[in-house]
């Protein structure tokens, strides 16, 4: 996948990147950069900038002066860190109780990302963390749990893995689709009614959120929707994957 940046609107970009599982295949990436009400900026998950996309970037953040914050909001994206505190040095980096542990060059915040602090400390955006499942699993190859975070002024949710778009070529004609991730079954918690509190949490959320315009996947891409049409996709397929996950 090329690395692009695209600007969605009120201050919110959404950079498009590479990954590679077994140094073959290119199951993509990203991160996001957000302008504050002060000016000032935050990222959402870390990424190595490069070439055209890392001087747009500098453009935009006086030369990454202006990046305040950076939010590395799912506990087992670990991989770019260490750059992005290289690149961006006098930022503050947030993570989850899994980051310090797999890169502890970074000097991370004592505050967790997910915490109420950050929350309250960025009022421009909205936070959800998934109920019912492992944020951190104990299996370290189940990815599904990640902090969901919504942009209203553009209307823009960032997600990594926990929520995906098919991944292939929808016809253009067909409402866009999403998924849950494949391991939400085997993150659930082991603790009675598990699978409806997720279910029961990601309703919430597609009722909550029914105005996201970009639907920003990590690994999956990166789909627009008109109004309406991504509460109708999630609540579908929470629809199709609600039976299997509360007999589970």
């Amino acid at each position: 996948m090329s690395h692009k940046i695209h600007d969605l609107g009120s201050g919110f970009w959404n950079i498009r990147g590479s990954f590679r599982i077994g140094g073959i295949i290119d199951v993509g990436t990203q991160c996001s950069l957000v302008r504050l009400q002060s000016g000032r900026f935050i990222f959402l998950d870390s990424y190595t900038l490069t070439d055209d996309v890392r001087a747009q970037v500098m453009t935009l953040t006086n030369n990454g002066a202006d990046v305040e914050a950076v939010l590395n909001v799912h506990p087992f994206h670990t991989v770019h860190c260490a750059q992005m505190a290289t690149d961006f040095p006098h930022a503050i980096f947030y993570g989850s109780s899994r980051h310090p542990k797999q890169v502890p060059e970074v000097h991370w915040a004592d505050d967790l990302v997910e915490s109420d602090a950050v929350t309250q400390r960025y009022p421009e955006l909205e936070f959800s963390l998934p109920q019912g499942i492992h944020y951190i699993s104990p299996n370290e190859k189940i990815h599904a749990g990640s902090l969901l975070v919504f942009h209203p002024a553009s209307q823009n949710l960032h997600v990594d893995d926990t929520f995906i778009s098919p991944p292939f070529k929808l016809l253009e004609a067909i409402l866009p689709e999403l998924s849950l991730h494949p391991m939400t079954k085997k993150a659930l918690l082991d603790k009675p009614n598990a699978g409806k509190h997720y279910c029961d949490w990601a309703t919430q959320i597609a009722h909550q959120w029914r105005e996201t315009r970009n639907f920003c996947a990590a690994h999956s891409g990166l789909v627009k929707f008109d109004t309406g049409e991504f509460e109708t996709a999630l609540l579908t397929a929470i629809y199709k994957a609600r039976p299997k996950l509360e007999n589970s």
